[in-house]
């Protein structure tokens, strides 16, 4: 093999070791790329959500395409992903319930009554699951022509909910005016921190 031959092996192979994991929080490693539905998506930020000075769940972000900005995420149509990775148990309730605060902070009252339905159907499908583990991965998909879609573990829970407005006020809970933590939101957003 020549010199030059070698050195692109060794590009290629630092590319490929490069592109498995793009970020690693807490300790839980996120891969760079992931597939959802058809798509190809890309880990756009990734944060650690605490409450008081507990380490609640790591966080990941997939888009089509990286976006700076609030604005430019939610202006992305296609497949999306939040991954979650619990870092500590939750119970389903605890779970549900601060979803449906961070939905309530981050809508208008005549939003979140539009929304009303179906963020009750996920909090029945977070609390027929039960309680989550430390170590639990919790995927919240957007697939178009489908909705949103609730995975924890490698099982679909509940039917998936329609609307993409949906999913924009599900993200708006971590990005949104009001996000649930705001150095998380700047993280998901791809800010250094």
């Amino acid at each position: 093999m020549n010199a030059f031959a070698r050195i692109l092996l060794v590009a290629l192979l630092g590319l490929a070791v490069g592109s498995v994991v793009a970020a690693e929080v807490a300790g839980v490693k996120l891969e760079d790329r992931t597939k959802v539905g058809n798509a190809e998506l890309a880990l756009n930020g990734a944060g650690l959500r605490t409450k008081v000075f507990f380490k609640v769940y790591v966080i990941g972000l997939y888009l089509p395409e990286k976006a700076a900005g609030a604005d430019a995420v939610l202006a992305q149509k296609g497949a999306k992903r939040v991954q979650i990775v619990l870092v500590r148990d939750v119970s389903a309730e605890d779970f549900s319930g601060a979803l449906m605060e961070g939905l309530k902070n981050n809508s208008s009252e005549a939003e979140f009554a539009a929304l009303k339905p179906r963020a009750e159907q996920l909090k029945a499908a977070l609390v027929a699951a039960g309680e989550a583990k430390s170590g639990t991965v919790v995927h919240l998909d957007f697939l178009p022509g489908s909705g949103t879609r609730l995975t924890i573990g490698d099982r679909q829970q509940g039917a998936d909910i329609p609307g993409e407005d949906f999913y924009s006020a599900l993200l708006r809970i971590w990005i949104g005016a009001k996000p649930a933590q705001e150095n998380l939101k700047e993280a998901l957003l791809g800010k250094p921190q």
